[in-house]
């Protein structure tokens, strides 16, 4: 990484984590290219997948305690 993009990494890094999201999301956004769909459409198609696999009972939802136990192992 260059001095810039470390800065601005630095900076995004010290923002909540709610400013960080959305920085994130613009980020990703910019990068769209008209030939793929909207990131936002897949986000949808991926929550509705995962609703489903909830609500039919393919997956058991873990609470992000639980995950955070799991990375940190």
């Amino acid at each position: 990484m260059n001095t810039k993009s470390e800065f601005i990494l630095n900076e995004a890094l010290s923002m909540s984590p709610a400013e960080r999201a959305r920085i994130a999301h613009c980020l990703i956004y910019s990068l769209e290219e008209p030939k793929f769909e909207s990131v936002d459409e897949q986000w949808i198609q991926l929550a509705q997948k995962r609703l489903e696999e909830l609500e039919n009972g393919t997956v058991q939802p873990v609470s992000w305690e639980e995950i955070k136990k799991k990375v940190r192992q």
